[in-house]
């Protein structure tokens, strides 16, 4: 009988982990479903393209915000039981979303999704080490839900989209939000709270010279992504006229960055400096290249390889940085990557109400430029093993 729980234990915190990478898929997807979706919204809520990527503005302020915020605040509750509560918040977020009459409950539901997001990200981030300890591997996992996401979430939702309605999109999205729900309750183990992290503790790291680097790549990069990235649709549609076969062609840039997230997650680990200053280069090139040479797939097959390495790519350099606090490292991290999201669509939204859409390709090339030189010229780990 103890063999049989000894081989049980493991085969169950590997559950735990592929229920919260479903976790982590399920609130990215969730808080990026707009970018593909924001002509119809628009549309149907009597705003403009601008306006309305300030759905996605509002859902990545508040995940910032609660990030840090959440991960003391619920200290004392079980883990399991945080996780599914933010879940069933995520998913009434996805419903207020998809019934909104007018852009006001719509912003609701999205300060929903943001709160759900946050919370469920920090949380996650530590979770790999105590349902498989000594197996880094369950840890990445967690993490491939929020890349996989990153890139394959928008051109699902845009496809969905099209087959059906953008109030549709979101319903689904709540559907899959509760019942990842019941399957964290099911599948996770008591995870009773760990000692409680302050938020000056949080908020000293930045002080560290090699994370105050990484977060500000992390700042740089995503944001110019995000500037560019929220407005493909309507860049792709007068570049290129490219506007009913949207889904497809994103899809094929989803593809391109989940393999783009694994080849970086290698390269991190040997030299994070160099993944992060060679991810800023080819992002820009492409961003740059797309008004110039059109939204071909070869393009957008390249920014999916670039992008898709970000995510793992800044986090190996954040948590290699400060190895005595990773806790309070990835509610950092978490932080300042969704508040980069919500600058970036929210950049994205004055140069496109200001100069025209295709000019936000312009902002986030310069940006990737940026983060680029940053990587390059500041303070990063000798190596990303963790």
């Amino acid at each position: 009988m103890a063999q049989l729980t000894d081989t049980a234990r493991p085969l169950r915190g590997w559950f735990g982990v592929a229920a919260t990478a479903a976790a982590t898929f399920t609130v990215v997807t969730s808080e990026m479903l707009p970018v593909g979706l924001l002509t119809p919204i628009g549309s149907a809520l009597r705003v403009t393209e601008g306006v309305a990527g300030l759905t996605l503005t509002i859902t990545g302020l508040v995940a910032a915000v609660s990030a840090p915020l959440l991960t003391p605040l619920l200290g004392r509750l079980d883990r399991r039981l945080a996780l599914a509560a933010l879940m069933v918040v995520l998913a009434l977020g996805n419903l207020l979303a998809a019934w909104s009459p007018g852009f006001g409950v719509m912003v609701a539901g999205r300060v929903l999704v943001g709160v759900g997001m946050g919370g469920v990200w920090a949380i996650a981030a530590g979770l790999g080490a105590r349902l498989v300890p000594g197996r880094p591997s369950a840890t990445a996992l967690i993490f491939s839900g929020i890349a996989v996401a990153s890139v394959l979430g928008v051109p699902l939702g845009t496809y969905l989209g099209e087959l059906a309605d953008w109030r549709t999109v979101f319903l689904v999205a709540a559907v899959l939000a509760l019942a990842v729900a019941v399957a964290l309750v099911v599948l996770l183990p008591p995870l009773p709270a760990e000692p409680g992290l302050r938020l000056s503790g949080v908020l000293r790291l930045v002080g560290d010279p090699r994370a105050g680097t990484g977060l500000a790549v992390v700042a740089l990069l995503v944001t110019g992504h995000f500037a560019a990235y929220t407005y493909v649709r309507p860049v792709l549609a007068e570049v290129s006229g490219v506007d009913s076969g949207l889904g497809a062609l994103l899809l094929g840039y989803g593809i391109a960055g989940v393999a783009g997230n694994f080849a970086a997650g290698w390269a991190a680990a040997r030299s994070p400096r160099a993944t992060l200053a060679g991810l800023g280069v080819v992002l820009a090139a492409a961003v740059l290249l797309i008004p110039l040479l059109g939204g071909g797939i070869v393009l957008m097959v390249v920014w999916g390889l670039a992008y898709g390495g970000v995510s793992v790519g800044t986090q190996t350099w954040l948590l290699a940085s400060v190895p005595h606090a990773r806790e309070a490292g990835s509610a950092l991290f978490v932080g300042v990557f969704n508040a980069a999201i919500a600058a970036g669509a929210l950049v994205g939204g004055r140069v496109a109400d200001g100069l025209g859409v295709t000019a936000v390709m312009w902002a986030g090339g310069a940006l990737a430029v940026a983060a680029a030189v940053v990587a390059g010229l500041g303070r990063a780990p000798a190596s990303g093993r963790l």
